[in-house]
């Protein structure tokens, strides 16, 4: 049987730091993290294929793990970063499309959560370039917080014709009351457009005592609202690590899906993934 991991990291920090790193808090995860590392980890939690997520604003990251996926049988899709608001984002996207290793590119991502204006998807120049996402075949992967949400909401509707895949499930705090983020994410769900990935939770959770139940409520939301066929599970490693293991986060997913029928915990596992990515 195949498993997706639909969404993890890896960084050289002798090529590049990364700047979001900020505070003595994140000091398990400043080293640096290959796919080499993280093969043993998948083996071991039954996951054969996995999609490798930008970090950086950056394209020449981009051109490394392309790379990284054209030289490794784990990974099968990339989730690169072009600047959405440059004229020239048609033709940076050909460009990394027409590499050798460019059939890799599944989507494209930009760390929206960190734009002082949380409208900024809603610019001009970016709806262009979202526009252009669309145009080329690919996905965009949404990283947003409960505030980006409705400029979300209205990105989507504006762009019917491009794929939308909501990373960790938008960040809610865990411990914290379900709205209004509960309700964003189901007018977004309601976006035939959208997809969404069940990753990112340990970390919005208090890292030392978190629980599975504890995180079940945001789980049901999603399910409920997506359902398990626009849902896809990500491990978010290594940045997991500063809350649990790889396989603990594997595990939770298993156990936060649990009620559902094989064929439903398959489309979380896999299928969605697969067909979203075109991987």
């Amino acid at each position: 049987m195949s498993r997706v991991d639909a969404h993890h990291h890896v960084w050289d920090l002798s090529i590049r730091q990364q700047t979001w790193m900020v505070g003595p808090e994140l000091d398990p995860i400043r080293r640096n993290f290959s796919i080499e590392d993280l093969t043993p980890l998948a083996a071991a939690a039954d996951i054969t294929s996995t999609v490798l997520v930008q970090t950086v604003g950056l394209v020449e990251e981009t051109v490394e793990f392309l790379e990284i996926a054209a030289g490794n049988d784990l990974v099968a899709g990339v989730v690169g970063w072009v600047d959405l608001t440059a004229e020239d984002v048609g033709d940076a996207l050909d460009g990394l499309l027409s590499r050798p290793d460019g059939s890799y590119l599944k989507a494209i991502r930009h760390q929206v959560h960190d734009e002082p204006d949380d409208n900024w998807l809603l610019r001009p120049d970016v709806q262009r370039g979202l526009t252009a996402i669309a145009d080329a075949g690919l996905a965009y992967d949404l990283l947003t917080k409960t505030p980006h949400l409705p400029a979300a909401i209205q990105t989507a509707r504006n762009l019917p014709q491009l794929t939308f895949v909501v990373d960790h499930i938008s960040k809610p705090v865990i411990g914290e009351s379900l709205e209004p983020w509960a309700g964003h994410l189901r007018e977004l769900a309601a976006l035939p457009n959208v997809t969404c990935k069940l990753s990112g939770m340990v970390t919005e959770a208090p890292w030392t005592t978190w629980k599975p139940a504890d995180l079940q409520p945001y789980a049901d939301v999603v399910l409920d609202a997506f359902g398990p066929d626009r849902v896809m599970f990500g491990s978010d490693w290594p940045v997991c690590l500063l809350a649990a293991t790889y396989n603990q986060v594997v595990e939770t997913a298993e156990t936060l899906t649990t009620n559902l029928t094989p064929t439903e915990r398959d489309a979380i596992f896999e299928t969605t993934a697969t067909r979203i990515y075109k991987l």
